[in-house]
Parts: C-alpha cells; structure tokens; sequence
C-alpha cells in the first residue's frame, strides 16, 4: 500500500541580509542543510520596497554547485564570467551550474510598482561533477508545463514529471524535481515521491495540513509560527516542511486554499567543506578554490 510521508520538522524562514544589502528570508541553509542533502540553501527575496533589493548581488564567484533562480514577480539582470548576459523575468528560472567555477553578478528589479518576489535554491554537486563545465539553462515561462489536475490543482513543472508531463530541466544528475503546486481551498493533493529521496514544501500562500497526524507538536518545530491554535496541524507562509521517507506526500489545504513549492532530490551522501559561494568536498579543496580567485586562475571554462 505503500507509505505516506509525515513531517519530520517544520522551519519558520529567518530575515538576512545577503549581497549588497538584499533584505531576504531565509527558509534553510548551512546548519539545516545536512539534513536537507543534496540542498544546501533555499531564499525567499519578497519585497515590495526596492531598497530592500536593488542593491543586487554583485560580482562573486562560484564552485561545486548549482544556483536555481525562480522569479515570480520583477525581474533579475545577470551576467557572469564566460560574457553571458540576461534577464529573469517573471515566471523564468535560471538553472545554473557553477561546477568548476564561474564569477557572475545578479541585480534585482522589481515591477513597475516596485515589488519583487523569487526564490534562490542551492542543490549540492557530487564529488565527480565538483569541476564539470559550468553550464546555463535559461527557461522562459512559456516553457514551463503547467498541469491541472483533479479538483483544479494546478502544478507547473519546472523539473520531475505529472501525469506524463516533463519539466523543461532535464539531466540533473541528483534527479531532482521541482513544482510549483497551487491547490483550492478544502482540497487533497497526493503526489508520488521516490523512496529514499529528500522531500520538502515550502509554503508561499494561504495554508495546509502536510500530514495525516492531527497535531502539530508530535513534529520538531523551529520558530514556526501558527496562526490559528484550534487547528494546529495549518501550516501557513514562510514555513518550511521536512518530510520522513514515503512513497507519496498529501497535502490538503486550508479555507483560502495553498501555493507552495514542492522539491525532491536524490542525496549524495558525501562529505561537505563549505565557505560563502563554494562548496567542495574537503578543506583543503576549499583552500584551493580560494587561493585560484585571489590569483586570477578561478575560471578553468
């Protein structure tokens, strides 16, 4: 009959500041990402006050991983060492792969009435593609299948698969999926998971119960906030949800219905040396990437 996940534990996001002062909230990163393999960060820039952001993120280097932007609302200028330039627009992702090494900037631009709202996820690279060659895959939003399920479920696949719908970022080698999932109020959505794999949700709008166990307190919960203490099992915006392991997820939401991401990943399992923008397997590879910035031989592409 198989297994259906249950919350291992719940993460409120925390305000930081990144860049040259993008205020941002932060669902994980360094201190939860053991437990999140192979994802080692996930960001949530949303503002509508563009001094919180136009600062941008500029010129800084990357190795070992790979950055996925996904914006909703505005825009995001980027440019990089290999002379790439561009932008993010609404509904784009950019699925980047720093591998052996790439120097790139991103600035922010919010829409005409200012506000901006996407998120940044980091995925892990295994030790045999720490120094592949960097790669880009820009994806426009008219690429992005958006499936609609069973009672108006609505899921956009970016990377994974429904009902025989194939993301447009395909080849990754953690095999990761990524949806974006918006369900009606007072409606069940189940999906298939892999056995094994990491699983988490993260929650962009209204609320919803991600587990079949009534109460919200048989699970780890750190700085989660819960509006509505009658229903302790709702979980609303900026909270982020860990799941045990199971063949599928249900999720059913709230009276204002539910937006969330929802992504998975094959873990590596291996060893993590990681500072700032580079993430190796060992120190002394760290030390290495380093000392090839600060002498000009960062760039092997």
């Amino acid at each position: 009959m198989g297994t259906t996940r249950s919350i291992n534990k719940i993460i409120k996001s925390r305000p930081t500041i990144e860049g040259a002062g993008v205020h941002l909230k932060r669902a994980f990163g360094f201190d939860q990402a053991p437990q999140l393999d192979p994802f080692l960060l996930l960001d949530d820039f949303h503002s509508n006050d563009p001094n919180e952001f136009l600062m941008g993120f500029p010129w800084h280097p990357h190795r070992g991983i790979e950055t996925i932007t996904y914006v909703l609302s505005g825009k995001i200028e980027h440019g990089d060492s290999m002379g790439n330039s561009g932008v993010i627009n609404s509904g784009d992702v950019q699925w980047m792969t720093a591998g052996s090494g790439i120097i790139h900037q991103e600035m922010p631009k919010g829409e005409s009435d200012g506000s901006l709202w996407g998120f940044q996820l980091w995925a892990n690279l295994p030790a045999s593609h720490k120094m592949m060659k960097p790669r880009y895959r820009e994806v426009k939003n008219e690429q992005i299948p958006e499936v609609v399920l069973e009672n108006n479920v609505r899921v956009k696949v970016i990377c994974g698969e429904i009902e025989g719908n194939k993301g447009p970022v395909q080849d990754i080698v953690t095999d990761p999926e990524y949806l974006d999932v918006t369900i009606p109020a007072n409606t069940v959505f189940t999906h298939s998971t892999k056995m094994g794999y990491t699983v988490f949700a993260y929650v962009m709008k209204g609320n919803g119960s991600f587990d079949e166990n009534e109460y919200t307190y048989a699970y780890e919960v750190e700085d989660a906030e819960y509006s509505d203490l009658e229903n302790s099992s709702s979980i609303g915006p900026e909270n982020l949800i860990m799941f045990n392991d199971g063949d599928r997820i249900s999720v059913t939401s709230g009276d204002k219905g539910a937006r969330f991401l929802l992504i998975s990943g094959k873990p590596l399992n291996e060893l993590i040396a990681w500072y700032g923008p580079i993430v190796m397997n060992t120190q002394e590879e760290l030390e290495i990437a380093f000392e090839e910035y600060r002498k000009g031989t960062f760039i092997r592409s």
